[in-house]
């Protein structure tokens, strides 16, 4: 079969080269004329025969939805296009109402295999009309794993159907990660185990744990085994956001994909806002030391076991008449949880107020929890 292939990137130039393995004819084009089989666009679709089918591999969004209002207008009547890349879904309905307007037919499919695709086949889920999956199973039977057909492949259903069902597998994903990265730490925690490494490789048979994933952080750990050049800064491509609302929209409980996706966000932070809001407030309702952040930098380090910030409140602590004020001030917090019983003042007013006020702040935590019964 005669297809015409655009981006020839990572996956598209090893999908390019696993369907010619097969014995199809592949047109390719892409930006870079040193792996470009034509110059341009126009070029492509001259040098394919009626009717054409034509696969786009290119970045999701507007490189897409650009190549595709493109082709709308270089492509005739009974062509077909396939988006392989993981464009939204959304974005499916817009382009199928486009090419159908010229009768041209459209077809999403997800894609997953990643570089390892070209030996192993890639995992394709479609959207579209079964008429438009008919015509290109040729292709699609090229590209997926040997075996039975619905072992890697899917007619997930209409338009859309084929990068949703991508979208929820790479929502999936993040969790698996995050699971695998979080015993990982744990393993490397624990004092009494020496082979972490070894761990991980001894899952690969038998157990229940075992994937293609534990298969690929073993290989990382036979390269690098304590991670010392891997940077933790992890991005997202966009598909757990996209899976994230989807479950609020349809109101589907998804903690773990959500918590997987907020670390990835959690990972780009030098310092994390929130952690720091933690610890300006564990410092006013509890007197505990807050540092500066270069002495939290140090200590993350393990360069600072005892900070400047606690050697200093600990020095104002022995000034007995402040030390009795810290003392009253624990008794009360250690009475139950407060979110604020007194008045939000400045340091100095604190100072002047502080007698009467530790008097007050005890009588009302010990009356229980509250969300805040002063003025601010």
């Amino acid at each position: 079969m005669q297809l015409g292939l655009i981006g020839l990137g990572k996956m598209g130039g090893n999908m390019r080269e696993r369907l010619r393995k097969a014995g199809h004819e592949v047109v390719g084009f892409d930006f870079n004329p040193d792996i470009s089989d034509v110059k341009n666009l126009p070029a492509l679709v001259k040098a394919l025969d009626a009717p054409r089918v034509v696969w786009v591999m290119v970045p999701a969004g507007a490189p897409t939805r650009s190549t595709v209002e493109k082709l709308s207008g270089l492509l005739d009547k009974g062509d077909l296009v396939i988006d392989g890349g993981n464009s939204r879904f959304t974005d499916d309905f817009e382009n199928a109402k486009l090419l159908k307007t010229k009768g041209i037919g459209y077809v999403d499919c997800g894609v997953s295999g990643g570089i390892w695709g070209l030996e192993n086949g890639y995992g394709l889920m479609c959207g579209g009309d079964k008429k438009w999956v008919q015509k290109a199973m040729p292709i699609f039977d090229a590209l997926r794993p040997e075996g039975p057909r619905d072992e890697g492949f899917v007619h997930a259903g209409e338009v859309g159907a084929g990068h949703y069902a991508k979208m929820v597998h790479n929502g999936i994903e993040y969790g698996l990660m995050a699971a695998y990265g979080e015993g990982y730490e744990l393993l490397e925690k624990k004092d009494i185990i020496k082979d972490v490494p070894g761990c991980f490789k001894a899952w690969s048979r038998g157990t229940v744990v075992r994937s293609w994933l534990l298969d690929l952080l073993v290989t990382a750990l036979e390269e690098d085994p304590n991670l010392n050049n891997v940077s933790g800064y992890t991005v997202d491509s966009g598909e757990g956001r996209w899976t994230v609302e989807e479950a609020i929209a349809n109101s589907v409980p998804m903690p773990i994909i959500s918590a997987s996706l907020f670390a990835r966000f959690a990972s780009r932070q030098d310092e994390s806002p929130t952690m720091q809001a933690v610890a300006a407030l564990r410092g006013q309702f509890g007197g505990h030391a807050v540092m500066t952040y270069e002495e939290g930098k140090r200590l993350r380090k393990g360069e600072a076991p005892e900070t400047p910030a606690q050697v200093k409140r600990e020095a104002k602590e022995d000034k007995p008449a402040e030390q009795e004020a810290v003392r009253k001030g624990r008794e009360a917090a250690s009475a139950g949880p407060s979110s604020g019983t007194g008045s939000t003042t400045s340091r100095g007013e604190r100072k002047a107020t502080q007698k009467t006020g530790t008097k007050r702040g005890r009588k009302a935590a010990t009356a229980g929890p509250t969300s805040g019964s002063g003025s601010t």
